[in-house]
């Protein structure tokens, strides 16, 4: 016997059930799938090579009947674009190449209409240069109050020709920038974790937390039910701004409590942004990026009185192994569990190499990754992949066009890139545009159906098969098994929420668990396995073949079953 992903279901019984979700299901965000969409490269409704808010608003129905719960929204706010709109100058303003407030607000209706919440972006770490207290903080000089809502410091030396200390910035170089003063002499430094062009906020300001406090409650007034909160670990630096004594830091990140990133006194902050929160009717939630050395210090984020969700960094980064996985899951589960907070699985993200692609290639290269490897394998396993993480207990996330299980673009041409760590040495890979190339609708048009003037980064020529319109109602792609899968995953009453897995035995290099009457397979392996059949198969990744009460799993495939 074979089994194959079915269809989705008819969008007419999805409409229905997502609406009466929002209206009255309690406790959303705790088995919520939540799809994140970059904005830039989702759907351009002008033309312009660019996606926008309107593009996105008449997408919506496709993400109803894909089957999630929430859009998650990367940032559309009025900015240079330094750093791809992560360089705010004015949080209460859409960015003209998105469109207006209007168009957000369209957006967020008709998504509200549709069943589905939205989550947008926030960066309180840092601002754009062009925002207007640090505009201001330049013109007025040393000593002057505005320069006291960002870090600038003196710099050391016999001129003061150094920076203030030794931090290295997340996209290569100094953390600091020397500014010019307003009467044209070498100045003071000011700090940036990111580009120059991304002043860090000095969170001891109380005009800090009063503007952000504001902003929470305009965009909560908008109607949005959520927020992803960008650096959710920066913010709070330590006293004194001591130096690492250590250089290549990027290289301890996610290893040890930095000066800049995972201190305490970010906690404060979000008790105050929750009680915020707690006012609006409707389970509005916050979700952190938060990068800690242990998932145990993550779960600091998602007490009960601070934030909702927090990403599994520790998840995206595990290899393809049976042994990883379950050793990652149990320890994410296990700190979850004490604080009451949904654990969340992600496997890809506008900031990591797609996991098509990452699982192509050897283990051990990293979460950025410039070879395209073995693509057939790599698809093989993101599909698996998928499968055990929409298996797991809590919420889960997907990138947009992850479902078309799109690789990433390795041989971008330097001159079309855009990331900012591209062009600063000794930081991120700087490769991130990979990622972020605007996703296949048709098989046909100058930019597959993205919009009607080509795209901001081109497109492969391969990808009209990969395209929306390509899979839907092909039989075994990868958007009708997304489809399936989370049609299956609201339909099974033990799949969502919860906080434990029953690991079952099985072959080294396979996880086998049981939850309730429900029952996940994961072959990592490249070879079959034979493992006992557990009831009947609601879908696999790959096709499987039954016999006298076994069942023959391909290598890389995963497997559901119901006992019921």
């Amino acid at each position: 016997m074979s089994q194959q992903p079915s269809a989705a279901p008819a969008p007419t019984s999805v409409t229905s059930l997502a609406t009466a979700t929002v209206a009255e299901r309690r406790d959303w965000w705790r088995d919520a799938v939540i799809y994140q969409v970059y904005p830039r490269s989702f759907a351009d409704s002008n033309g312009d090579g660019m996606g926008d808010l309107e593009g996105v608003r008449t997408r919506l129905p496709y993400l109803r009947d894909l089957g999630v719960d929430a859009v998650w929204l990367s940032p559309f706010y009025a900015s240079p674009q330094a750093d791809a709109g992560y360089d705010v100058a004015d949080y209460r303003a859409v960015d003209p190449m998105f469109g207006s407030l209007l168009d957000a607000d369209a957006l967020i209706r008709d998504a509200h209409g549709l069943g589905l919440r939205i989550i947008v972006d926030l960066v309180p770490n840092h601002s754009s240069d062009q925002y207007e207290w640090f505009r201001r903080a330049l013109a007025e000089g040393p000593g002057s109050p505005s320069r006291d809502r960002y870090h600038f410091r003196p710099g050391k030396g016999k001129n003061g020709e150094l920076p203030p200390n030794d931090w290295e910035s997340i996209f290569g170089g100094p953390a600091w920038t020397r500014v010019t003063e307003p009467d044209g002499t070498p100045g003071e430094w000011y700090l940036h974790l990111f580009a120059p062009e991304q002043p860090d906020f000095n969170w001891e300001h109380p005009a800090v937390g009063d503007e952000f406090r504001s902003i929470l409650r305009f965009w909560l007034d908008m109607g949005v039910d959520g927020f992803r909160i960008d650096v959710a670990h920066g913010m709070v630096k330590a006293e004194g701004l001591p130096d690492l004594g250590s250089h290549e830091q990027l290289k301890l990140l996610g290893n040890d409590v930095m000066p800049f990133f995972d201190q305490d006194g970010v906690h404060e902050i979000y008790r105050q942004w929750r009680r915020i929160l707690d006012e609006y009717s409707g389970e509005r939630i916050f979700v952190a990026e938060a990068w800690t050395p242990t998932v145990e210090r993550t779960a600091n984020y998602v007490r009960p009185d601070e934030l909702h969700q927090a990403f599994n960094f520790q998840y995206l980064g595990t290899h393809w192994d049976a042994e990883e996985l379950r050793t990652v899951i149990d320890r994410t589960l296990d700190a979850m569990r004490p604080v009451g907070a949904p654990a969340t699985w992600v496997l890809s993200n506008h900031d990591v190499t797609r996991h098509a692609t990452r699982f192509a290639n050897p283990a051990g290269l990293g979460t950025q990754i410039r070879l395209a490897g073995d693509r057939a394998l790599g698809l093989r396993r993101a599909r698996a992949a998928t499968l055990l993480m929409l298996a797991l207990p809590g919420s889960a996330y997907v990138y947009q066009g992850e479902e078309l299980g799109l690789p990433d673009v390795v041989d971008l041409p330097d001159e079309v890139r855009q990331d900012p760590a591209y062009f600063r040495g000794a930081g991120q890979d700087g490769f991130r545009d990979g990622c972020r190339v605007p996703i296949p609708w048709t098989r046909t048009g100058t930019s597959y159906g993205f919009g009607a003037g080509g795209s901001w980064l081109p497109q492969p020529a391969g990808w009209a098969e990969l395209s929306v319109e390509a899979q839907t109602g092909e039989s075994g792609s990868t958007l009708e098994l997304y489809r399936a899968a989370l049609a299956t995953r609201r339909d099974q009453p033990d799949l969502g929420a919860g906080d434990a897995v029953e690991w079952l035995r099985a072959p080294e290099g396979v996880l086998a668990f049981r939850r309730g009457d429900f029952v996940c397979v994961a072959n990592t392996t490249g070879e079959s396995v034979t493992v006992p059949a557990h009831g009947r198969v609601l879908l696999s990744s790959d096709e499987v073949t039954e016999a006298d009460g076994e069942t023959k799993v391909p290598g890389d495939t995963t497997v559901w079953w119901t006992t019921a």
